[in-house]
């Protein structure tokens, strides 16, 4: 098992508040592994076996419905924490976990979360912060799917993950990880072929730029005011 150098980890959000003392004993129980791009982390309803925290590449969170329909939860970036349904009390994987790009993790076995826990209780304080954190985001996604257009869910979402893990380009932000038109569907709660048409209409306008699992935000302040527009004469909101 390889050794994780504290320094590289401590400015993490789930490290906050340790000591390289401290926070070597808490890597000493954590495993360093690798995902290939496309490959599952775990499955929803698998056994909560193992916590992790992401150090390279993305990892995208989905939950598959009864009826079959894939809806996008989220995406993982580098330094957050994930997989910690024992934190908050499931035994099993809520949703399903795919590496996007070729990915590094830590990962503690889920039995060592009580001890852990117990020993340094910041460590419970920091991820009840995370899932709080994104509870929040769940709430501002619930509120644009029920009020927003679908233009305005699109650009939130875009400007979310720029936010996220954008990368400066010549022409504006990337997006620097692949995503498909149909992952964008997924994450807004409309079609693929409603992405696909609202995608094309801003490149022609020059806001963004679009390939194969590639999107550049070319003019992100234009994109936030389209997405922050109240609906004016048009009617309700459209939701396909």
């Amino acid at each position: 098992m390889a050794t994780v150098d504290p320094s590289l980890v401590a400015h993490l959000p789930l490290f906050a508040g340790f000591g390289p003392e401290e926070l070597g004993e808490i890597l000493r129980e954590a495993r360093s592994l690798r995902f290939a791009k496309n490959s599952a982390v775990f499955e929803q309803g698998e056994d909560a076996h193992s916590f992790f925290v992401l150090l390279h590449g993305h990892v995208r969170a989905s939950k598959t419905t009864p009826s079959g329909e894939q809806i996008v939860v989220r995406y993982v970036a580098p330094g957050e924490s994930f997989g910690v349904a024992t934190a908050i009390g499931l035994q099993r994987y809520p949703a399903t976990a795919t590496a996007v790009d070729d990915s590094v993790a830590l990962a503690w076995p889920s039995a060592a979360w009580p001890r852990l826990v117990a020993k340094f209780p910041q460590l419970a304080t920091n991820t009840l912060q995370t899932v709080g954190n994104r509870l929040q985001e769940s709430h501002t996604r619930v509120v644009e799917m029920s009020t927003q257009q679908v233009e305005q869910r699109i650009a939130h979402a875009l400007l979310r993950l720029a936010k996220q893990s954008g990368r400066k380009v010549e022409h504006g932000v990337e997006i620097d990880f692949p995503i498909s038109r149909q992952d964008v569907a997924q994450m807004t709660g409309t079609t693929l072929h409603t992405v696909s048409r609202t995608l094309s209409g801003w490149e022609q306008r020059g806001l963004i730029e679009s390939g194969r699992q590639r999107i550049v935000l070319r003019e992100p302040h234009k994109l936030l005011v389209l997405a922050e527009e109240t609906p004016g004469e048009s009617g309700p909101p459209v939701r396909p």
